[in-house]
């Protein structure tokens, strides 16, 4: 069978064309003709005879020679079951289509009834408070007109008469046009309600040039338009709000403070002649007009208020409870402080200093025999550990000065006792190692007078008492002199409100993190407390006594190692207690700000005159950089004011970087890029830090005493020095007689006067005791050979390097130059 047998292609073609004219019109009177072929489309409908029959063992459906060719019976009884079941879609369609019409119609009827009711309501409202105003008016004519009659009783009856012919018409029935406007408006109240509802293809087609009201607009709209259909007020009132203004504010914020539109607020701004954008900032001045421009209130902040969380509580009298005092132990280095607190204690921290010195401050609780619990500070005496000592004093409210009788008053003994004094707290003298045969302890009273300081038994009124760290002699006295003093001071605390307390030495231990020792002045810290401490905050995660117990809580003058710091923080900060953590990181930022700002205000340079006269102050001046690495925050300041106090004018130690904990590869890196060397102070590098700085050849020392470390950074900054030259006369010659010796020039026959002639020595002509020439000796020979050096009372030839004005009686001052090597006082 060939491909084309009996079988035609599916489509238009077929169909016969009717080809027509449509004649189109144009403004001005212009027509065109166009020819238009409509084409008709078969539907192939099948004849009632010709279906298949159902069931089993049905027969070839319809007649062969009416079907198209190539077509089976399976492929007709599809199409014919395609279209049968196409009608019945459209069937049901178009009665589903029918019953929303339907409804749609009944709704539109019943809301038109509505709305008909509505105005006819408010119609009949109108008309009669119409014909109430037109019968009070009538009324009021009326009496207007008694009064005049009464007024005027001569007058004509007929003029008494004449108001109330004055009568208010019927009102005037509503015309057809009134009608057709009311339902005109209706129907567009009817769309603009349809209108609010936004469907799919409204969204997806993008009306009003594709932007859509949000779903808040639109109820606000639907809002709008039922108070308006019910005749209520549309407008809203106005909200004055109280907005937050600080020193500085950008203009959408400002705007979001105030609730109200971005482009209204910049349109304010330039109708008081400032063009800006929503994204630009404005200083409060400005803000407060525009503020008040749109009728708000104006409460000017600044970002130092975060801070006004830490409020400031005045106890109660009655709330306050007595306290254990603070005494702080303070003296000269090696005058017993550490070992007095030992005896007293019944411990050995002494053992434990390296040097036998004490180069941390250290906070102890001891009960007494008699159950007064007393709190320590122990604060070093070496001189550089001014600062620390200045701690002590600041949080302490007794100081016991333990002064040495067989060394007396020393420079450290006066300095705790100008900090006691600045720090207006009571003083007890413990004259200490009394039991040396060397000890006077009537010196020592004598020369406290010097200083202000009168002791009791010199008719004063500061406590001294003589005690011995070794035999414990005097102890007792001394612990009663404590309870004597802090019974006088009243010492009481509340123990009910949040904690207050002073940071005493901050460290970074590699097990625990960031650990500060505290002392409680007021309050109680507990454990989970979130307090903010300087430029760091945290929660607390543990509370480690000084007997290194974990407890719950710690209160007042209790000296506690706080754990779960995000940060070390600086000694002497003030630890408070906030609400939330927000709050703790917000005053953190602030203060970490702040501080930044400041270093950075204090580093630069004013002006570019400043700056050049830095450059030029600084040229000549050599600088030995280090990194300081300690254990803890109160050593770690300790060293660096020492290293500031070496140098002088040509050399200087500059500090790169001072921190707490271990040395680190950053720390390495840090120290390779400079060139500095790293001292650790009783802190060691970690693995990684040594293998980096053996690859970088980064000098790594580890001090353990800080006399140690400030000896060996002034060794290494006198080194930059440069030698001081030293000149020695050696002799001197006169020049007696000058002779001309071809290829040599002029040559002085001298005699040696005085000391001895060197060859290698420099020599200086003087003629009339004026140098008139300075430099070295050419040749020196004696009679006719050369010689080194040439003795007092002998005669030499002696020729000057690249000179010749040389005269008989001329003197030749010979001298040697001397280099010597200059050192740090």
């Amino acid at each position: 069978m060939s491909d084309s047998d009996g079988k035609k292609t599916l489509g238009l073609r077929g169909a016969p064309a009717r080809p027509s004219n449509v004649k189109q019109s144009f403004s001005h009177g212009r027509t065109k003709n166009v020819v238009v072929e409509t084409k008709r489309k078969r539907v192939v409908v099948p004849k009632p005879g010709g279906q298949k029959p159902s069931g089993p063992g049905a027969g070839p459906v319809g007649d062969p020679s009416k079907r198209p060719a190539g077509i089976t019976d399976a492929e007709m009884d599809r199409r014919l079951k395609a279209v049968q079941a196409a009608k019945a879609r459209e069937t049901v369609e178009a009665a589903k289509r029918e019953a929303d019409e339907k409804a749609r119609a009944e709704d539109r009827e019943r809301r038109r009834a509505e709305i008909d009711a509505k105005e006819a309501a408010e119609r009949e409202r109108e008309e009669s408070l119409k014909a109430k105003a037109l019968e009070d008016a009538r009324r009021k004519d009326e009496a207007e007109a008694a009064t005049q009659a009464a007024a005027a009783p001569a007058q004509p009856a007929a003029v008494k008469q004449q108001p109330n012919k004055a009568l208010p018409a019927s009102p005037v029935r509503k015309t057809d046009r009134d009608r057709e406007d009311t339902d005109k408006r209706n129907r567009q109240n009817e769309d603009n309600r349809r209108s609010g509802k936004l469907t799919l293809n409204q969204a997806l087609s993008g009306r009003e040039g594709g932007r859509q009201l949000s779903m808040a607009q639109m109820k606000r709209k639907q809002e709008r338009a039922r108070q308006k259909a019910v005749g209520g007020n549309v407008e809203r009132e106005k909200i004055v709000r109280n907005v937050n203004l600080p020193p500085a504010i950008v203009v959408s914020e400002l705007a979001i403070r105030m609730a109200e539109k971005t482009g209204a607020v910049v349109k304010a701004l330039m109708n008081n002649g400032l063009m800006v954008t929503q994204n630009e900032t404005i200083d409060a001045d400005t803000a407060e007009l525009i503020i008040e421009e749109f009728g708000h209130k104006v409460v000017r902040v600044s970002d130092a208020d975060v801070e006004d969380v830490i409020k400031v509580i005045d106890d109660d009298e009655k709330d306050l409870q007595p306290r254990p005092p603070v005494i702080t132990i303070m003296g000269h280095v090696d005058h017993g402080k550490t070992s007095l607190l030992d005896a007293i204690r019944n411990a050995k921290v002494v053992a434990g200093e390296a040097g036998g010195i004490t180069q941390h401050i250290g906070a102890y609780q001891v009960t007494t025999d008699t159950g007064a619990v007393l709190s320590f500070l122990d604060t070093p005496g070496h001189a550089a550990f001014t600062s620390m000592r200045s701690r002590g004093a600041q949080v302490t409210d007794i100081v016991v000065l333990v002064v040495a009788a067989d060394d007396a008053v020393m420079p450290q003994t006066i300095e705790a006792i100008n900090h006691a004094k600045a720090a207006k707290v009571p003083m007890i003298v413990a004259i200490n190692k009394i039991d040396r045969p060397a000890a006077n302890a009537q010196k020592v009273r004598t020369d406290l007078l010097q200083h202000e300081v009168v002791v009791e038994q010199m008719s004063g009124e500061v406590q001294d008492v003589e005690v011995s760290a070794v035999t414990g002699q005097g102890l007792d006295q001394l612990l009663e002199a404590i309870a004597l003093q802090s019974e006088l001071l009243e010492l009481k605390a509340n123990p009910d409100r949040a904690a207050i307390g002073a940071v005493i030495e901050a460290q970074l231990d590699v097990g625990r993190g960031p650990v500060a020792t505290v002392l409680i002045q007021n309050g109680t810290l507990r454990q989970g407390d979130i307090f903010v401490v300087g430029e760091q905050y945290g929660k607390v995660r543990a509370l480690i006594n000084d007997q290194g117990e974990r407890v719950k809580e710690a209160g007042p003058s209790v000296p506690v190692e706080v754990l779960g710091l995000n940060g070390t923080p600086e000694a002497g900060d003030v630890l408070s207690v906030t609400e939330t953590e927000a709050q703790a990181r917000e005053i953190a930022e602030y203060r970490a700000n702040a501080a930044k700002d400041k270093r950075a205000a204090a580093g630069a340079a004013t002006t570019l005159e400043q700056l050049m006269a830095n450059a030029k102050a600084n040229e000549d001046v050599s600088e030995l950089p280090i990194l300081i690495k300690a254990d803890v925050q109160g050593s770690a300041e300790a060293i660096v004011q020492a290293m500031e106090k070496i140098g002088n004018d040509e050399v200087r130690v500059r500090v790169l970087h001072s921190g707490v904990g271990a040395i680190t590869e950053t720390d390495v890196g840090l120290a390779e890029a400079s060139g500095a060397p790293i001292m650790g102070f009783n802190v060691r590098a970690n693995a990684s830090a040594r293998n980096t700085a053996n690859q970088k050849s980064v000098e790594i020392r580890y001090y353990s005493v800080i006399y140690d470390l400030v000896d060996d950074v002034k060794a290494a900054a006198s080194g930059l020095l440069s030698n001081e030259i030293k000149e020695n006369f050696i002799g001197y010659a006169n020049i007696k007689e000058v002779f001309k010796v071809t290829g040599v020039g002029k040559v002085a026959g001298c005699l040696v006067t005085e000391g001895v002639a060197r060859r290698s020595a420099g020599v200086r002509l003087l003629r009339d005791n004026v140098v008139i020439h300075e430099g070295t000796l050419k040749t020196l020979k004696r009679f006719k050979d050369e010689v080194p050096e040439v003795q007092s009372g002998q005669e030499c030839g002696m020729a000057f390097e690249n000179y010749d004005d040389i005269r008989p009686g001329d003197v030749i001052e010979i001298f040697e130059r001397e280099e010597v090597t200059r050192t740090l006082s």
